[in-house]
């Protein structure tokens, strides 16, 4: 059994309208308290009180009622998957004998990204193999890297979260490194890679974008494309309190943690497949970090609007007066053409700067579901 919905209809009459809200907040909780008798994740109630002769009234809660298992395991990780199929069991070889050598109890939180192969079926056998520490979110779309740690961020349960691609890219054995960490009075601990194995034109470009977000941003993270990271439950809780539809996550922790830190792990190539985020995908979630945790890119603009236009200003008294003194010449009209299509360029350009913030907020807006989740696999709690 999994992720449940109910729908109650009630017609009441004026003097029981007060009595069924209290009923309602008492069904509430009791859906809630049903978590210690089986696996219902997550219980979604929708009350609609039907006045007699009057206008319909909907009470929906503003949030899904959470219902949380009693045991809460000391570590959690969590890892999106998206047709990943030739590489998991070369995952699940190595991060599981890693995690038990850490001796703490933990749970891994798979979660299947709109998976076009048999990556599903693939975890499914996982979690029968491994029910204690393992649980499987199957979303029945593509939603991105980003929403599928945030969904896993919410079921999640340890008191430390460490996120892991699955592209064995992170050594899983370097886990520890991020928990000793954390130990030391850490809430939030970033990851460099030690010696990157990947092309040298993503080499390159992550280094200039590492640089021109920390400029832009002041959010100091050394490597922002490395997703192998521990984040303290309080700076998860912070998190699941956002409900941005676009984000980054690791810049999103770091604005909320009291004490970041980093260390050095190693950086494999991949084991098998190949990767997912393509020059164009690097450029969009360039965008969505910068847009989303700064005003800068719009307020240079506006800086640079202001300075062509009082160098235009100049250059027109130029032309006047070099007109007057030495009279009309035909020679300078390609250089006013080359002029207005830079200017013209740059206000394309700033357009499109304008329309990526404007693109996000009706995004928000619409108050649409970030990822729709299908079914999630886990052991019930005797």
């Amino acid at each position: 059994m999994y992720a449940t919905s109910t729908v109650f209809v009630v017609c009441l009459s004026p003097p029981y309208l007060t009595f069924a809200m209290k009923l309602a907040q008492w069904v509430l909780r009791a859906l809630c308290a049903r978590h210690d008798s089986g696996i219902v994740r997550t219980a979604h109630a929708t009350l609609m009180f039907c006045h007699i002769g009057q206008f319909r009234i909907s009470l929906t809660p503003p949030h899904a009622v959470k219902c949380r298992p009693m045991s809460t395991p000391q570590l959690s990780v969590v890892i999106p998957v998206y047709n990943e199929e030739q590489g998991l069991q070369a995952l699940f070889d190595r991060l599981y004998p890693a995690l038990d050598k850490l001796g703490i109890s933990y749970e891994v939180l798979f979660v299947n990204d709109g998976s076009r192969d048999r990556s599903a079926a693939i975890l499914r056998e996982q979690f029968q193999a491994r029910p204690d520490v393992t649980r499987v979110i199957l979303f029945n779309g593509n939603f991105g890297q980003h929403m599928a740690i945030m969904a896993a961020f919410e079921q999640s349960r340890g008191q430390c979260v460490v996120t892991l691609d699955a592209d064995l890219q992170n050594p899983p054995e370097d886990i520890g490194m991020l928990l000793a960490k954390m130990d030391e009075g850490h809430d939030y601990v970033g990851s460099i890679r030690r010696q990157r194995s990947d092309s040298w034109w993503r080499h390159v470009a992550s280094r200039a974008m590492n640089g021109l977000r920390e400029r832009i941003t002041r959010i100091k993270m050394t490597d922002q494309g490395c997703m192998f990271r521990a984040y303290d439950r309080r700076i998860i809780d912070a998190i699941n309190s956002c409900r941005e539809v676009s984000t980054f996550i690791p810049a999103l922790a770091y604005t909320f943690a009291r004490n970041p830190a980093e260390v050095v792990v190693g950086h494999d190539e991949r084991a098998a497949g190949e990767s997912k985020y393509s020059l164009y995908s690097l450029i969009r979630l360039n965008f969505d970090l910068m847009t989303s945790f700064s005003l800068v890119p719009l307020q240079m603009f506006s800086m640079l609007g202001i300075a062509i236009s009082v160098l235009s200003g100049f250059f027109v008294v130029f032309l006047l007066v070099r007109r007057l003194m030495i009279g009309p010449e035909a020679e300078g009209l390609f250089t006013l053409f080359a002029i207005a299509f830079f200017l013209i360029g740059i206000t394309l350009f700033g357009i499109g700067l304008l329309g990526e913030y404007i693109g996000r907020i009706y995004q928000q807006v619409r108050h649409r579901p970030r990822y729709l989740v299908e079914a999630i696999l886990e052991k019930r709690d005797e």
